[in-house]
């Protein structure tokens, strides 16, 4: 065990190798591939809102209401996930088994076309929490095996939560009538995904370091210094809690969430003013852009890149206006792209600035608190999507989005490092 000049510790090896009997990247290509094979449980769902609604009747907010009650589960499972993986409470392999059979049963109960009971307990309730569960022991896996760029990686990671979507997006706006079969088809995608990683994916001894990676020399890295600096000092959960950070940053979370998420439902729903290759491009670039953003912000700083990623978030929904009220294709697909970039980014961009802001050793459990405003972001962005005065004017709905990822990013430009000053004292 060696130490930097912060006095955080290390456990410099042993190789993944003999720790896994495989490479290190198969605990990063694993969870990559669950998260890709659940992503249907989210922005599928909500991409196949309307063919839904065409195949089973019933109105907007009755397809709409498993979605926000599956959000909700997600996030709430998401974090004690993560929390009792770390205190070694639960086992990775029994989480993601867990989650595995919840989520396939999700997409089962969704390709079933089963009544409104059957869909809400089904797929928001089981469903929700096996996508929290997988979401929570995938992010915490990376993380812990890439300790060097945990950030950057675990953003790679939930990007495939968002564009693995993509196929059935494409299979809802070609074919509506193939969509029950594609969501058995997921099912059965996500249970052999889940189960793989489950069966492979181990986490390493605590405080674990690359043995290829000088430890010592990466704490003193100038760019990471400069750029990514890290945490003053270990925060707890009440010194976190205590702080304006961590207040400032779940209201950024909740009011950016929800504008995404009314952007994929709300396109979803537009008709024929909205082509679905709009709505494919939102999400592919919801997914992709999280990684690009987290690569960007090495070199820049995650705060100017959180802060650009929502006013880009706040840009799309002025095209994606303008685009709806003159009914021109070409400007709500250029709307879909700017925020379809900036709609995800800001997930991996928050956890890492929880990282930077509190430390290492309550991350788990502060961004859990962080997170947890999902569940906000669900029912206010959901809820609005579904109501029928938006229905009737969609381009003003999209303005009303704008105004609040603006002000996202406007309070973007406040947030502090706790415990630093933000001026250098002057000699006298």
């Amino acid at each position: 065990m060696v130490r930097d000049w912060r006095g955080r510790p290390y456990l410099v090896g042993p190789d993944a190798r003999d720790l896994t009997g495989r490479p290190r990247n198969w605990m990063f290509w694993l969870p990559w591939a669950a998260m890709v094979a659940i992503a249907p449980l989210q922005y599928g769902y909500a991409a196949a809102t309307p063919a839904l609604i065409t195949l089973r009747g019933g109105s907007a907010l009755a397809a709409l209401l498993p979605l926000a009650a599956w959000i909700v589960c997600q996030a709430v499972t998401a974090v004690p996930a993560i929390h009792l993986v770390r205190r070694g409470r639960l086992s990775p392999r029994g989480a993601l088994w867990a989650g595995a059979a919840l989520s396939g049963a999700a997409l089962l109960a969704v390709a079933a076309a089963g009544g409104p009971p059957a869909v809400l307990i089904g797929y928001a309730l089981l469903g929700g929490a096996g996508g929290g569960l997988v979401y929570g022991v995938c992010t915490e896996t990376v993380a812990r095996w890439y300790p060097e760029r945990p950030a950057t990686r675990v953003g790679f990671v939930t990007g495939a939560y968002a564009y693995g979507a993509a196929p059935l997006a494409l299979v809802a706006g070609l074919d509506p009538h193939s969509l029950q079969p594609a969501f058995a088809v997921s099912a059965v995608i996500a249970l052999a995904a889940v189960g793989v990683a489950a069966h492979f994916v181990r986490l390493p001894p605590p405080h674990w370091w690359p043995s290829e990676v000088d430890p010592r020399r990466h704490a003193l890295d100038r760019l990471i210094l400069r750029r990514t600096p890290p945490a003053v000092r270990q925060f707890s959960m009440g010194q976190a809690l205590r702080t304006g950070a961590l207040s400032r940053l779940a209201a950024i979370l909740a009011c950016a969430g929800a504008v995404s998420l009314f952007d994929v439902v709300a396109l979803a729903t537009a008709g024929k003013a909205a082509p679905w290759i709009a709505l494919t491009l939102l999400i592919t670039l919801n997914g992709a852009g999280r990684a690009c953003a987290m690569l960007v912000s090495e070199r820049v700083g995650r705060r100017r890149v959180l802060g650009a990623v929502l006013a880009l978030l706040g840009a799309g929904q002025l095209v994606l206006a303008a685009g709806l009220a003159a009914r021109s294709a070409p400007l709500v697909i250029l709307g879909a792209v700017l925020a379809g970039a900036g709609g995800g980014a800001f997930y991996p961009l928050i956890a890492g600035l929880v990282r930077e802001f509190f430390g290492e050793e309550r991350t788990a459990e502060i961004h859990g608190v962080v997170y947890s405003a999902k569940a906000v972001a669900g029912v206010l962005g959901i809820g609005l999507a579904a109501l029928p005065a938006i229905s009737a004017s969609p381009a003003a709905a999209f303005v009303l989005m704008a105004a609040v990822a603006l002000l996202s990013a406007a309070a973007s430009l406040g947030l502090r490092v706790p415990g630093r000053p933000a001026t250098l004292p002057t000699q006298v």
